[in-house]
Protein backbone atom coordinates (compact mmCIF):
# COMPACT_ATOMS: atom_id res chain seq x y z
CA UNK A 1 0.00 0.00 0.00
CA UNK A 2 0.67 3.91 -0.90
CA UNK A 3 2.48 5.44 2.14
CA UNK A 4 -0.20 7.84 4.71
CA UNK A 5 2.03 11.34 4.18
CA UNK A 6 0.88 13.85 7.09
CA UNK A 7 1.82 17.41 8.30
CA UNK A 8 1.99 18.36 11.65
CA UNK A 9 0.39 22.05 12.75
CA UNK A 10 2.71 22.88 15.62
CA UNK A 11 5.15 21.11 17.73
CA UNK A 12 4.25 22.34 21.20
CA UNK A 13 3.78 19.26 23.66
CA UNK A 14 0.94 17.47 21.78
CA UNK A 15 2.93 18.23 18.16
CA UNK A 16 6.05 18.06 19.25
CA UNK A 17 4.74 14.31 21.26
CA UNK A 18 3.32 12.93 18.25
CA UNK A 19 6.74 13.52 16.05
CA UNK A 20 8.64 11.82 18.47
CA UNK A 21 6.39 9.03 18.96
CA UNK A 22 5.99 8.64 15.29
CA UNK A 23 9.21 8.21 14.62
CA UNK A 24 10.26 6.43 18.13
CA UNK A 25 7.58 3.52 16.45
CA UNK A 26 7.58 4.08 13.12
CA UNK A 27 7.80 -0.05 12.41
CA UNK A 28 5.57 -0.68 14.92
CA UNK A 29 2.95 1.61 13.74
CA UNK A 30 3.35 1.08 10.17
CA UNK A 31 2.75 -2.91 11.17
CA UNK A 32 -0.36 -2.35 12.75
CA UNK A 33 -1.63 0.47 9.75
CA UNK A 34 -0.71 -1.48 6.87
CA UNK A 35 1.30 0.92 5.39
CA UNK A 36 3.71 3.54 6.26
CA UNK A 37 3.12 6.82 8.44
CA UNK A 38 5.85 9.46 6.66
CA UNK A 39 5.43 12.57 8.33
CA UNK A 40 6.48 14.81 5.17
CA UNK A 41 5.96 18.45 6.38
CA UNK A 42 5.56 20.42 9.89
CA UNK A 43 3.25 23.74 9.92
CA UNK A 44 4.58 26.42 11.87
CA UNK A 45 4.27 30.05 13.31
CA UNK A 46 8.15 29.90 14.18
CA UNK A 47 10.04 27.69 11.72
CA UNK A 48 13.38 28.10 13.64
CA UNK A 49 12.03 26.91 16.70
CA UNK A 50 10.50 23.99 14.93
CA UNK A 51 13.60 23.19 13.20
CA UNK A 52 15.60 22.68 16.50
CA UNK A 53 12.59 21.05 18.09
CA UNK A 54 12.79 18.14 15.43
CA UNK A 55 16.88 17.53 16.31
CA UNK A 56 18.47 17.44 12.92
CA UNK A 57 15.38 15.35 11.24
CA UNK A 58 15.43 16.46 7.46
CA UNK A 59 11.58 17.13 6.78
CA UNK A 60 10.51 19.98 5.44
CA UNK A 61 9.27 23.05 7.74
CA UNK A 62 6.99 25.74 6.06
CA UNK A 63 4.49 27.85 7.43
CA UNK A 64 1.19 26.80 8.86
CA UNK A 65 -0.84 27.85 5.20
CA UNK A 66 1.66 25.82 2.79
CA UNK A 67 1.61 22.68 4.78
CA UNK A 68 -2.51 22.55 4.79
CA UNK A 69 -2.10 22.97 0.87
CA UNK A 70 1.13 20.88 -0.18
CA UNK A 71 0.01 18.61 -2.23
CA UNK A 72 1.83 15.84 -0.93
CA UNK A 73 -0.33 15.63 2.35
CA UNK A 74 -2.78 13.49 2.88
CA UNK A 75 -3.61 13.89 6.44
CA UNK A 76 -3.79 17.30 8.45
CA UNK A 77 -2.73 16.72 12.33
CA UNK A 78 -3.87 19.91 13.69
CA UNK A 79 -2.18 20.28 17.40
CA UNK A 80 -2.08 23.95 17.97
CA UNK A 81 -5.11 24.29 19.88
CA UNK A 82 -7.10 27.29 20.27
CA UNK A 83 -10.31 28.79 18.11
CA UNK A 84 -8.42 30.34 15.32
CA UNK A 85 -6.19 30.26 13.05
CA UNK A 86 -7.03 26.65 14.06
CA UNK A 87 -10.78 26.99 12.57
CA UNK A 88 -9.66 28.12 9.54
CA UNK A 89 -7.06 25.93 8.55
CA UNK A 90 -9.14 23.32 9.54
CA UNK A 91 -11.80 23.96 6.98
CA UNK A 92 -8.93 24.68 4.23
CA UNK A 93 -8.10 20.99 4.27
CA UNK A 94 -11.12 19.92 4.39
CA UNK A 95 -11.74 21.80 1.07
CA UNK A 96 -8.81 20.91 -0.11
CA UNK A 97 -9.80 17.22 0.49
CA UNK A 98 -7.91 16.42 3.22
CA UNK A 99 -8.25 14.33 6.31
CA UNK A 100 -7.94 16.13 9.47
CA UNK A 101 -6.81 15.05 12.92
CA UNK A 102 -7.27 16.74 15.82
CA UNK A 103 -6.81 17.22 19.79
CA UNK A 104 -8.45 20.60 19.74
CA UNK A 105 -11.62 19.90 22.11
CA UNK A 106 -12.01 23.54 22.39
CA UNK A 107 -12.85 24.49 18.60
CA UNK A 108 -14.68 20.74 17.97
CA UNK A 109 -17.21 22.13 20.74
CA UNK A 110 -17.37 25.38 19.79
CA UNK A 111 -17.64 24.67 15.87
CA UNK A 112 -17.49 21.06 15.71
CA UNK A 113 -21.17 20.89 13.77
CA UNK A 114 -20.13 22.85 11.14
CA UNK A 115 -16.01 21.35 10.92
CA UNK A 116 -17.94 17.91 10.23
CA UNK A 117 -20.79 19.20 7.95
CA UNK A 118 -17.76 20.40 5.95
CA UNK A 119 -16.06 16.99 5.93
CA UNK A 120 -19.43 15.35 5.20
CA UNK A 121 -19.98 17.43 1.90
CA UNK A 122 -16.21 16.45 0.98
CA UNK A 123 -15.93 12.66 2.00
CA UNK A 124 -13.17 13.09 4.18
CA UNK A 125 -12.41 12.04 8.17
CA UNK A 126 -12.22 14.81 10.68
CA UNK A 127 -11.05 11.92 13.72
CA UNK A 128 -10.28 13.60 17.46
CA UNK A 129 -9.68 10.84 19.84
CA UNK A 130 -7.08 13.26 21.70
CA UNK A 131 -9.56 15.95 22.01
CA UNK A 132 -11.11 14.33 25.46
CA UNK A 133 -9.24 12.46 28.53
CA UNK A 134 -5.47 12.50 26.27
CA UNK A 135 -4.53 8.90 26.13
CA UNK A 136 -8.00 7.01 27.02
CA UNK A 137 -9.64 5.92 24.61
CA UNK A 138 -12.67 7.30 25.33
CA UNK A 139 -13.79 8.90 21.89
CA UNK A 140 -13.56 5.05 20.25
CA UNK A 141 -15.26 3.62 23.43
CA UNK A 142 -18.37 5.99 22.62
CA UNK A 143 -18.24 5.09 18.95
CA UNK A 144 -17.43 2.34 18.64
CA UNK A 145 -17.47 -0.48 21.29
CA UNK A 146 -20.11 0.64 23.40
CA UNK A 147 -22.70 1.00 20.33
CA UNK A 148 -25.17 -1.59 21.24
CA UNK A 149 -26.05 0.47 24.86
CA UNK A 150 -28.51 2.77 25.62
CA UNK A 151 -25.95 5.27 27.27
CA UNK A 152 -27.52 6.60 30.39
CA UNK A 153 -25.08 8.74 32.03
CA UNK A 154 -21.09 9.53 31.53
CA UNK A 155 -19.64 10.91 34.66
CA UNK A 156 -15.99 12.15 34.58
CA UNK A 157 -12.58 13.86 35.72
CA UNK A 158 -11.50 15.62 32.66
CA UNK A 159 -9.24 17.97 34.24
CA UNK A 160 -5.95 16.95 35.23
CA UNK A 161 -5.24 20.78 36.84
CA UNK A 162 -8.52 20.86 38.91
CA UNK A 163 -8.01 16.88 39.79
CA UNK A 164 -4.85 17.95 41.22
CA UNK A 165 -5.36 20.77 42.99
CA UNK A 166 -8.66 19.10 44.73
CA UNK A 167 -6.50 16.35 45.77
CA UNK A 168 -3.78 18.89 47.65
CA UNK A 169 -6.77 20.22 49.36
CA UNK A 170 -7.74 16.89 50.65
CA UNK A 171 -4.33 15.24 51.06
CA UNK A 172 -2.41 18.48 52.64
CA UNK A 173 -5.27 20.87 53.85
CA UNK A 174 -4.37 23.78 52.16
CA UNK A 175 -6.54 26.52 50.96
CA UNK A 176 -7.29 26.53 47.16
CA UNK A 177 -5.01 29.61 45.74
CA UNK A 178 -1.74 27.98 47.78
CA UNK A 179 -2.57 24.58 45.68
CA UNK A 180 -3.22 26.71 42.37
CA UNK A 181 0.07 28.69 43.20
CA UNK A 182 2.12 25.04 43.83
CA UNK A 183 0.22 23.69 40.15
CA UNK A 184 1.76 26.43 38.06
CA UNK A 185 5.12 26.08 39.79
CA UNK A 186 4.66 22.06 38.83
CA UNK A 187 3.06 22.92 35.06
CA UNK A 188 0.58 21.41 35.90
CA UNK A 189 -1.75 24.54 35.24
CA UNK A 190 -1.68 27.67 33.08
CA UNK A 191 -0.35 31.01 34.02
CA UNK A 192 -3.42 31.93 32.79
CA UNK A 193 -5.74 29.22 34.13
CA UNK A 194 -9.27 30.24 33.91
CA UNK A 195 -10.00 27.52 31.65
CA UNK A 196 -9.12 24.68 33.87
CA UNK A 197 -10.01 26.16 37.30
CA UNK A 198 -13.37 27.72 36.04
CA UNK A 199 -14.56 24.24 34.76
CA UNK A 200 -14.67 25.39 31.21
CA UNK A 201 -12.29 22.86 29.93
CA UNK A 202 -14.47 20.07 31.33
CA UNK A 203 -17.52 21.78 29.77
CA UNK A 204 -16.24 21.56 26.25
CA UNK A 205 -15.13 17.52 26.57
CA UNK A 206 -18.27 16.75 28.27
CA UNK A 207 -20.09 18.40 25.71
CA UNK A 208 -18.21 16.02 22.87
CA UNK A 209 -19.14 12.97 25.26
CA UNK A 210 -22.82 13.84 25.22
CA UNK A 211 -23.24 14.25 21.80
CA UNK A 212 -21.71 10.87 21.06
CA UNK A 213 -23.53 9.19 23.99
CA UNK A 214 -27.13 10.54 22.94
CA UNK A 215 -26.81 11.44 19.62
CA UNK A 216 -27.12 15.48 20.34
CA UNK A 217 -25.97 18.26 18.39
CA UNK A 218 -22.63 19.80 19.98
CA UNK A 219 -24.05 22.02 22.95
CA UNK A 220 -21.19 23.55 25.28
CA UNK A 221 -23.54 26.97 24.81
CA UNK A 222 -26.12 25.01 26.79
CA UNK A 223 -24.09 23.52 29.31
CA UNK A 224 -24.24 24.40 33.09
CA UNK A 225 -20.17 25.14 34.02
CA UNK A 226 -19.21 25.98 37.64
CA UNK A 227 -15.55 25.75 38.27
CA UNK A 228 -13.30 24.91 41.99
CA UNK A 229 -12.41 28.70 42.58
CA UNK A 230 -14.72 28.84 45.61
CA UNK A 231 -13.98 25.11 47.22
CA UNK A 232 -13.65 25.93 50.58
CA UNK A 233 -10.90 23.66 52.38
CA UNK A 234 -13.28 22.74 55.67
CA UNK A 235 -15.94 21.49 53.06
CA UNK A 236 -13.53 18.75 51.90
CA UNK A 237 -12.93 18.26 55.35
CA UNK A 238 -16.69 17.77 56.27
CA UNK A 239 -17.21 15.55 52.93
CA UNK A 240 -14.44 13.40 53.80
CA UNK A 241 -16.03 13.33 57.30
CA UNK A 242 -19.49 11.78 56.14
CA UNK A 243 -17.72 9.45 53.38
CA UNK A 244 -17.34 11.66 50.55
CA UNK A 245 -14.81 12.94 48.44
CA UNK A 246 -15.32 16.55 45.91
CA UNK A 247 -14.56 16.05 42.43
CA UNK A 248 -14.84 18.58 39.74
CA UNK A 249 -17.34 16.33 37.50
CA UNK A 250 -18.42 16.19 33.92
CA UNK A 251 -22.15 15.30 33.71
CA UNK A 252 -24.21 14.20 30.83
CA UNK A 253 -27.02 12.56 32.35
CA UNK A 254 -30.92 11.03 30.13
CA UNK A 255 -33.59 12.23 31.76
CA UNK A 256 -37.09 11.65 30.55
CA UNK A 257 -37.19 15.89 29.83
CA UNK A 258 -34.05 15.85 27.97
CA UNK A 259 -30.45 15.84 28.54
CA UNK A 260 -28.37 17.12 31.66
CA UNK A 261 -24.94 18.61 30.51
CA UNK A 262 -23.60 20.63 33.98
CA UNK A 263 -20.06 20.66 35.04
CA UNK A 264 -19.39 21.43 38.48
CA UNK A 265 -17.74 20.14 41.83
CA UNK A 266 -19.22 16.92 43.29
CA UNK A 267 -19.60 14.95 46.19
CA UNK A 268 -18.58 11.17 45.39
CA UNK A 269 -18.96 8.48 47.84
CA UNK A 270 -15.28 7.25 49.48
CA UNK A 271 -15.66 3.71 47.99
CA UNK A 272 -16.42 4.49 44.27
CA UNK A 273 -13.13 4.05 42.20
CA UNK A 274 -13.69 7.30 40.87
CA UNK A 275 -13.89 9.13 43.61
CA UNK A 276 -9.86 7.93 44.33
CA UNK A 277 -8.62 8.80 41.01
CA UNK A 278 -6.16 11.28 42.23
CA UNK A 279 -3.55 13.92 41.41
CA UNK A 280 -3.56 14.53 37.60
CA UNK A 281 -5.12 11.62 36.30
CA UNK A 282 -8.33 11.26 34.44
CA UNK A 283 -11.29 8.56 34.45
CA UNK A 284 -14.44 8.70 33.10
CA UNK A 285 -17.60 6.49 34.38
CA UNK A 286 -20.39 4.83 30.95
CA UNK A 287 -23.43 3.55 32.38
CA UNK A 288 -24.73 1.86 29.40
CA UNK A 289 -27.94 -0.57 29.51
CA UNK A 290 -26.32 -3.32 28.20
CA UNK A 291 -22.83 -3.10 29.39
CA UNK A 292 -23.64 -1.64 32.89
CA UNK A 293 -21.38 0.88 34.50
CA UNK A 294 -17.64 0.82 32.86
CA UNK A 295 -15.05 2.91 34.18
CA UNK A 296 -11.79 4.28 31.84
CA UNK A 297 -8.70 5.65 33.93
CA UNK A 298 -5.43 7.11 32.60
CA UNK A 299 -3.18 10.25 32.06
CA UNK A 300 -5.39 12.92 30.53
CA UNK A 301 -2.90 15.42 29.44
CA UNK A 302 0.72 15.35 28.75
CA UNK A 303 2.78 14.92 25.03
CA UNK A 304 3.34 11.24 25.10
CA UNK A 305 -0.13 9.91 26.33
CA UNK A 306 -2.22 12.53 23.89
CA UNK A 307 0.27 11.07 21.12
CA UNK A 308 -1.05 7.88 21.50
CA UNK A 309 -4.72 8.75 20.44
CA UNK A 310 -3.07 11.62 18.00
CA UNK A 311 -1.72 8.07 16.29
CA UNK A 312 -4.65 5.60 16.94
CA UNK A 313 -6.47 8.14 14.81
CA UNK A 314 -3.64 8.35 12.30
CA UNK A 315 -3.64 4.60 11.98
CA UNK A 316 -8.11 4.44 11.59
CA UNK A 317 -7.20 7.26 8.68
CA UNK A 318 -4.84 4.52 7.07
CA UNK A 319 -7.28 1.35 7.01
CA UNK A 320 -10.44 3.78 5.92
CA UNK A 321 -8.55 6.17 3.62
CA UNK A 322 -9.90 3.87 0.95
CA UNK A 323 -12.75 2.72 2.33
CA UNK A 324 -16.55 3.57 1.12
CA UNK A 325 -17.60 7.35 3.00
CA UNK A 326 -20.87 5.20 3.44
CA UNK A 327 -18.87 2.40 5.59
CA UNK A 328 -16.70 4.83 7.72
CA UNK A 329 -17.84 5.08 11.64
CA UNK A 330 -20.23 8.51 12.08
CA UNK A 331 -17.58 11.65 13.28
CA UNK A 332 -20.39 11.64 16.66
CA UNK A 333 -21.25 8.17 16.32
CA UNK A 334 -24.79 8.70 15.21
CA UNK A 335 -26.00 8.98 11.23
CA UNK A 336 -26.15 12.56 10.25
CA UNK A 337 -30.15 12.37 9.88
CA UNK A 338 -30.34 10.75 12.62
CA UNK A 339 -28.82 13.17 15.18
CA UNK A 340 -31.80 13.58 17.87
CA UNK A 341 -33.86 17.10 19.15
CA UNK A 342 -33.94 16.00 22.51
CA UNK A 343 -33.22 19.53 24.66
CA UNK A 344 -30.35 20.37 27.39
CA UNK A 345 -32.07 21.17 30.29
CA UNK A 346 -31.87 24.34 32.51
CA UNK A 347 -29.49 23.55 35.56
CA UNK A 348 -32.86 24.52 37.51
CA UNK A 349 -34.24 21.10 35.97
CA UNK A 350 -31.51 19.07 36.97
CA UNK A 351 -32.24 16.04 39.28
CA UNK A 352 -29.43 15.16 41.90
CA UNK A 353 -28.82 15.14 45.93
CA UNK A 354 -27.07 17.92 47.73
CA UNK A 355 -24.74 19.08 50.16
CA UNK A 356 -25.30 21.82 52.37
CA UNK A 357 -23.27 23.43 55.09
CA UNK A 358 -25.13 26.46 57.01
CA UNK A 359 -23.71 28.71 60.15
CA UNK A 360 -26.32 29.17 62.32
CA UNK A 361 -27.07 30.36 65.47
CA UNK A 362 -26.72 27.32 68.55
CA UNK A 363 -29.95 27.37 70.05
CA UNK A 364 -32.75 25.16 70.36
CA UNK A 365 -35.71 24.82 67.31
CA UNK A 366 -33.48 26.01 64.81
CA UNK A 367 -32.70 22.06 63.54
CA UNK A 368 -36.08 21.93 63.66
CA UNK A 369 -37.17 25.22 61.65
CA UNK A 370 -34.52 24.15 59.39
CA UNK A 371 -36.10 20.69 58.62
CA UNK A 372 -39.71 22.15 57.96
CA UNK A 373 -38.56 24.37 55.07
CA UNK A 374 -36.70 21.34 53.15
CA UNK A 375 -40.35 19.74 53.91
CA UNK A 376 -42.02 22.12 52.51
CA UNK A 377 -40.04 21.86 49.38
CA UNK A 378 -40.30 17.92 49.00
CA UNK A 379 -36.63 17.70 50.11
CA UNK A 380 -36.41 15.00 52.30
CA UNK A 381 -32.71 14.78 54.80
CA UNK A 382 -30.19 11.61 54.20
CA UNK A 383 -27.96 12.57 56.20
CA UNK A 384 -27.00 15.39 59.12
CA UNK A 385 -23.89 16.56 60.57
CA UNK A 386 -23.98 19.52 63.71
CA UNK A 387 -20.40 19.99 64.87
CA UNK A 388 -19.61 21.06 68.23
CA UNK A 389 -19.66 24.91 68.64
CA UNK A 390 -15.95 26.42 69.53
CA UNK A 391 -15.65 26.97 72.96
CA UNK A 392 -17.39 30.45 73.60
CA UNK A 393 -18.96 30.77 70.16
CA UNK A 394 -22.68 31.19 70.08
CA UNK A 395 -22.51 29.74 66.50
CA UNK A 396 -22.34 26.29 64.61
CA UNK A 397 -21.99 24.39 61.59
CA UNK A 398 -25.10 22.34 60.32
CA UNK A 399 -24.09 19.76 57.48
CA UNK A 400 -26.84 18.21 55.47
CA UNK A 401 -27.23 15.64 52.97
CA UNK A 402 -30.60 15.25 51.18
CA UNK A 403 -32.19 13.15 48.55
CA UNK A 404 -32.28 13.59 44.82
CA UNK A 405 -34.22 16.88 44.04
CA UNK A 406 -35.23 18.95 41.42
CA UNK A 407 -32.33 21.81 41.69
CA UNK A 408 -35.36 24.40 41.67
CA UNK A 409 -36.81 23.21 44.22
CA UNK A 410 -33.14 23.63 46.81
CA UNK A 411 -32.79 26.96 45.34
CA UNK A 412 -36.33 28.36 47.24
CA UNK A 413 -35.28 25.94 49.89
CA UNK A 414 -31.80 27.93 50.25
CA UNK A 415 -33.25 31.32 50.25
CA UNK A 416 -35.83 30.77 52.90
CA UNK A 417 -33.04 29.47 54.75
CA UNK A 418 -31.11 32.18 54.32
CA UNK A 419 -33.89 34.58 55.58
CA UNK A 420 -34.73 33.17 59.07
CA UNK A 421 -32.58 35.17 61.96
CA UNK A 422 -30.55 32.29 63.10
CA UNK A 423 -29.12 31.76 59.51
CA UNK A 424 -25.80 33.62 59.40
CA UNK A 425 -24.43 33.97 55.74
CA UNK A 426 -24.26 32.33 52.65
CA UNK A 427 -25.55 28.49 52.62
CA UNK A 428 -22.65 26.60 50.68
CA UNK A 429 -24.66 24.40 48.30
CA UNK A 430 -22.45 21.75 46.56
CA UNK A 431 -24.18 18.93 44.21
CA UNK A 432 -23.52 15.69 45.34
CA UNK A 433 -23.86 12.16 42.94
CA UNK A 434 -23.86 8.19 44.17
CA UNK A 435 -22.96 7.25 40.66
CA UNK A 436 -24.54 3.74 41.60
Amino acid sequence: MNALNIAILGLGTVGGGTFDVLTRNAVEISRRAGRAINIVAVGARSPERAIKRMSGATIPVMSLVEAVDSPNVDVVVETLGGYEPAKTLILKAIANGKHVVTANKALLAMHGDEIFSAARTKGVIVAFEAAVAGGIPIIKTLRESLVANRIEWIAGIINGTTNFILSEMRSKGLAFADVLKAAQEKGYAEADPTFDIEGIDAGHKVSILASLAFGIPLSFDKAHVEGITKIDAVDIRYAEEMGYRIKLLGIARRRAAGIELRVHPTLIPTKRLIANVEGVMNAVLVKGDAAGATLYYGAGAGASPTASSVIADLVDVARLIDANVAHRVPYLAFHHDRIGSEPVLSVDDVETSYYLRLRVDDKPGVLADITRVLADNNISIDALLQKEPEEGEAQTDIILLTHETIEKNMKQAIASIEAQPSTRGKIVMLRLENLA
